[in-house]
């Protein structure tokens, strides 16, 4: 039996990304939703003239009151939510799943929304259902790499992360994602204790292989909450950094701009980023990386660093927030069941899992460096 599943904003900038590896999955189903018929009905046809596979559709508002009728009526049997910014979203679409019984994950990277998924544990437990937030770079891969060489650490102290994108612009949804926070508080660790720092701030500056030199700043991500609980670190951070210098330097003006109450709201000065940015994009190397530098004492006592990288070329950063939902499919297609209740997406998917999903091995390279603080 086929699984049967349902991408919600399969038109969209990651959407159309997950439903380009779904339609090629022999035992899934694709069917996309969307709320802008026109736009639905030309991935449809971009989707079977790229595959030679019909999907189906379904136009409407995920949200509404009476998408869980639909979800029974199609025979759905897991939703991907890929419809942000979640920033201020309700859990609208994942309640809907559990009441149809239907298994629910999304892309988010909204610390408040993956967070705060817990309040529909109960819920989804009830009805024997698998709610998995946060299914995309943060938390999900952040974890899985950790998880992956957990194993030559007996005690984590630090984790310091972040991700820099090429100069290819995302969809103007995910542009008001990553600047609901720019100027506001962000808990972080520093000590054991919460350290605030503000978004979009502290600008610094990150060699990083294959990429050269990044400016980076503070960024908001579900991590900051899974991390203590999950490795023990008494110290995190994440930043995040775009493509072009020129770029990092708008986004800190504006959050100083926001902070001062110069700008009062960031809605505007989002489209009027993105709109530049898709001017600038040409001049971009098309080269995006996820790092992850863990310190702490490794098996011996002593101390031990990792450095990890996950390089993406050509454009191809996109990819990977994308395929932790690709992954999910597959496994679930394969006889896999996610245990019920509502979580973050972590420890679902392993690093060999999520690489065999992106299907890129000239575009996409993982490297991992460790050092006992000897050398």
């Amino acid at each position: 039996m086929a699984l049967r599943v349902m991408v919600v904003g399969g038109y969209g900038n990651f959407g159309s990304i997950v439903c380009r590896h779904l339609v090629e999955m022999p035992d899934v189903e694709l069917v996309i939703s969307g709320r802008d018929a026109r736009k639905l009905q030309g991935k449809l046809d971009e989707l079977k003239s790229r595959s030679g596979k019909v999907c189906e559709g379904w136009c409407g508002d995920a949200m509404g009151a009476d998408f869980n009728a639909v979800l029974l009526s199609m025979d759905i049997h897991l939703v991907i939510h890929t419809g942000g910014p979640f920033q201020g979203q309700t859990y609208a679409v994942a309640e809907h799943c559990i009441d149809a019984g239907v298994n629910y994950c999304d892309l988010s990277d909204c610390r408040t929304f993956v967070s705060g998924i817990g309040v529909l544990d109960v819920r989804a437990r009830e009805a024997g259902v698998a709610v998995l937030s946060g299914c995309s770079s943060v938390p999900s891969l952040s974890a899985a790499l950790i998880d992956q060489q957990r194993h030559r650490f007996t005690l984590i102290d630090s984790i310091e992360h972040g991700i820099t994108s090429s100069a290819k612009m995302p969809g103007l949804s995910t542009v008001e994602g990553v600047l609901a926070y720019a100027g506001k508080p962000i808990k972080q660790l520093r000590n054991g204790q919460v350290h605030e720092v503000l978004g979009w701030q502290d600008l610094t500056l990150r060699k990083m292989g294959h990429l050269g030199t990044r400016l980076l700043a503070n960024v908001d991500v579900p991590d900051m909450d899974i991390f203590p609980s999950r490795y023990g670190a008494r110290n995190l951070a994440f930043k995040a950094g775009l493509g072009l210098k020129l770029g990092g330097v708008a986004n800190y003006l504006l959050a100083q701009a926001l902070r001062t109450g110069i700008v009062r709201d960031p809605a505007p000065w989002a489209a009027r980023l993105h709109r530049w940015g898709l001017w600038f994009e040409r001049f971009g190397d098309g080269k995006s990386a996820l790092y992850i530098d863990v310190k702490g004492l490794g098996a011996n006592g002593q101390p031990l660093s990792m450095t990890v990288q996950l390089t993406a070329l050509n454009d191809k950063g996109p990819e990977i927030p994308s395929c932790a939902a690709v992954a999910l499919t597959a496994k679930i297609a394969g006889g896999y069941s996610p245990e019920p209740g509502a979580r973050a997406c972590v420890g679902e998917i392993s690093v060999d899992e999520y690489m065999a999903a992106i299907n890129e091995p000239d575009n996409v390279s993982l490297a991992v460096h460790f050092s006992d603080g000897q050398g």
